[in-house]
């Protein structure tokens, strides 16, 4: 069996310690990139509910057309059957 010296353990300690240092940078940049993901989730919610408040608020003026026209039709047919 082959001696392990002090030499070898400290080889083997900083490869570890130089793997660790790169796993350490790739999960900082996978935190960066997530919360990048998530302003940007964010944001797309804030807009398609604008979309949804801006689309309700066309029904109500569709609705409220479609009333006003119905009243503008109903005083029309009694004009013309007083004619």
């Amino acid at each position: 069996m082959a001696e392990v010296s002090n030499e070898l353990i400290y080889e083997v300690v900083k490869a570890v310690q130089a793997r660790l240092e790169q796993v350490d940078g790739k999960v900082d940049e996978l935190k960066q990139e997530m919360q990048a993901m998530r302003m940007s989730q964010n944001s797309l919610r804030h807009e398609l509910a604008s979309i949804h408040n801006e689309i309700a608020s066309v029904h109500a003026t569709l609705v409220r057309h479609e009333h006003r026209l119905d009243r503008i039709e109903r005083c029309i047919e009694l004009n013309q059957v007083r004619a």
